[in-house]
């Protein structure tokens, strides 16, 4: 296919360590250009990365007719407002999670998401490891699907990190949490109906550092998970069964271009000898899912708001766990 014309707003680390050298390495795109704030600062990302063209400002890249696509990786406050303004300049929109700070805020991009193709960047939705689990649970492999818990965290205590700015978007819940919503959702195939949340938050930088929730999916399925912007580094993802478990070793953060692995349990023998592992395809998710949009960008059929839908659900659990801090009890998930 003809590649997709693709530009890139802001310098962001997520964006040149991981999305951009996707970008650039995929025959399905043509990496045009990137901005910034500044015209020195996009000019010094392009020379490092080897874009050809740099713009001093976002409304600069907007403007130009020849990109077809967006990445969209700006603090968590900028991903609705800057992906409204590329959908009014007709450009196709790949944006960070999360989407948005609040399902309402999300469902102000349905209108646009019927005239361009909006989507919510989870790259592990693209990854063989998570395709591979859930085809095990679809096969019935581990029996009855009971439990996804998962485990994710990291430490930074920067004050001047977006990730530890509140008003912002910051915190562990919106930053990593996310993903581990998300594998529920991913695993379970369905959407949880209420959930319940215990968040411990910085005293000097007011952002969510530790946080456990667990979702109700109903007819006995429960995920649960803590997420932790200020504690070792870790992942992990178990998916369990009446008659079998998943162990994902690397679940977030898969090495790209690596083989990744992931543990099939179905014995249940405390000494780990019903265990076998599994190797993943070598792979990179972050240029699968570039790939996928570029496709999607091409393939003719006219924009949905299916992209959105997912968004908001996903939105929509988040704001019952706010909720839920708030309260101190189950909330609904609407």
């Amino acid at each position: 296919m003809k590649p997709v014309v693709w530009g890139v707003l802001s310098t962001a680390r997520i964006g040149m360590q991981h999305v951009i050298p996707a970008l650039l390495a995929s025959p399905l795109v043509e990496l045009r250009g990137i901005a910034s704030r500044t015209l020195p600062a996009a000019r010094q990302a392009a020379h490092k990365l080897g874009i050809a063209q740099a713009y001093g400002s976002y409304e600069e890249l907007l403007a130009d007719p020849a990109i077809e696509a967006i990445y969209n990786p700006l603090p968590n406050h900028l991903h609705v407002p800057l992906t409204l303004q590329a959908a009014a300049a007709g450009k196709h929109v790949l944006c960070e999670k999360p989407v948005a700070l609040t399902a309402a805020e999300a469902q102000t991009l349905r209108a646009a998401a019927g005239q361009v193709h909006i989507e919510e960047a989870f790259m592990v939705r693209h990854h063989p490891q998570w395709h591979r689990a859930r085809e095990l649970v679809r096969s019935g492999r581990i029996g009855t699907l009971q439990a996804v818990q998962v485990f994710f965290s990291y430490f930074n205590d920067d004050p001047h990190n977006i990730r530890n700015q509140p008003g912002i978007g910051g915190g562990a819940l919106y930053d990593i949490g996310c993903y581990a919503v998300l594998a529920g959702r991913y695993l379970f195939e369905a959407e949880p109906q209420r959930a319940v949340s215990l968040v411990d938050r910085d005293p000097a930088l007011g952002t969510d550092r530790l946080t456990s929730a667990l979702l109700d999916f109903g007819a006995g399925r429960q995920a649960s998970f803590t997420v932790s912007t200020q504690s070792v580094r870790y992942q992990r993802v178990q998916v369990v069964g009446t008659r079998g478990r998943i162990e994902i070793f690397i679940p977030f953060n898969a090495v790209r271009g690596g083989e990744m692995r992931l543990a099939l349990d179905e014995g249940g023998l405390l000494d780990g000898s019903s265990i076998t592992t599994e190797t993943l395809p070598a792979c990179d998710q972050y240029q699968l899912q570039v790939e996928a949009f570029s496709r999607r960008v091409r393939d003719g059929a006219a924009p949905q708001a299916q992209g959105i839908d997912d968004a908001v659900a996903q939105a929509g659990v988040i704001d019952a766990l706010w909720q839920s801090e708030r309260t101190g009890r189950w909330e609904a998930v609407a």
